[in-house]
């Protein structure tokens, strides 16, 4: 199934979770899978190593053992470090596995990894796709503007270029402050950017973990946000429940105000998902 049919009746709630570490089976995540699985999101996407990660492989077994399950599957595909015919036996063998959904990326740059440059930015990567096949591809956004970008407008043209390159909908970068989104939302409509976006929202259960995500996606944190860390760091039972809170708050109040849907990055943590997922299911339209 595409994705962007599942917009058209329905908010969309899905999850996201990553391979285990290429040290490590891959079949170690399918516990997890099986628990993420009894919540019926409407997809799950699994992100895509790096050049040169070693886990790469693992993606496309995840992807195809979610599909097994009976949920739809979407892919994370990078294209920075990659070259082309790297990208062409990516796609050659999701087809071959009956994955139709790709999330496409430029990936995050690593000073340890040269990049290719075969696709420079994910515009570049949509575009290449789209000649691929019958894909159904997504983009990323961020609400508070590509740490890369010059300002929120620079970056709000960047994102309409990879809608006119083919991007059927977009998942935005996580975030903790709901205006934030809004302000987002309104801007990427005024620029012509009229397909559906979900909201990436992270559950905080690891103070550390979280201050070191926000560095990389330049996400900012909101005073209370702050106080929730802060009061709890040291408690980690009580902060996995309060970030657990802060997030079901965050999601009923977009729901309530038209989102197109709820992409939850679980962080391969199922029960933290389920009891989102407990809790918001009577908001979620079915």
């Amino acid at each position: 199934m595409h994705i962007k049919e599942l917009f058209k009746d329905k908010t969309v709630f899905s999850f996201e979770v990553f391979p285990p570490k290429k040290t490590s089976p891959v079949d170690v995540i399918y516990s997890t899978l099986d628990e993420l699985n009894d919540l019926h999101p409407d997809f799950i996407s699994v992100t895509f190593g790096a050049g040169g990660s070693g886990n790469s492989r693992y993606a496309l077994e995840i992807a195809s053992k979610i599909k097994e399950s009976g949920i739809t599957p979407m892919l994370h595909l990078p294209c920075i470090n990659f070259t082309k015919s790297e990208i062409d036996a990516a796609l050659d063998e999701a087809k071959e596995r009956g994955i139709e959904n790709i999330l496409a990326l430029r990936g995050d740059i690593n000073p340890e990894i040269p990049p290719v440059n075969d696709f420079s930015y994910a515009s570049d990567l949509i575009t290449y796709i789209k000649s691929k096949g019958d894909f159904d591809i997504a983009g990323a956004c961020y609400p508070e503007c590509h740490p890369d970008a010059d300002s929120l407008v620079d970056d709000i043209i960047n994102l309409r270029k990879k809608v006119e390159a083919g991007a059927d909908h977009l998942i935005t970068q996580l975030f903790f402050d709901n205006d934030n989104f809004y302000e987002f939302r309104e801007k990427a409509a005024i620029a012509g950017i009229n397909i559906p976006i979900e909201a990436g929202i992270m559950p905080v259960v690891n103070k550390r973990q979280i201050e070191r995500m926000v560095t990389t996606c330049g996400a900012s944190l909101p005073s209370k946000f702050v106080r929730i860390m802060t009061k709890y760091e040291h408690n980690p039972e009580a902060l996995r429940d309060a970030g657990i809170a802060y997030a079901v708050n965050q999601i009923v109040d977009l729901v309530a105000s038209g989102v197109d849907g709820i992409h939850l990055y679980t962080m391969n943590n199922p029960y933290v998902a389920r009891k989102i997922s407990e809790a918001v299911s009577g908001i979620i339209k079915t």
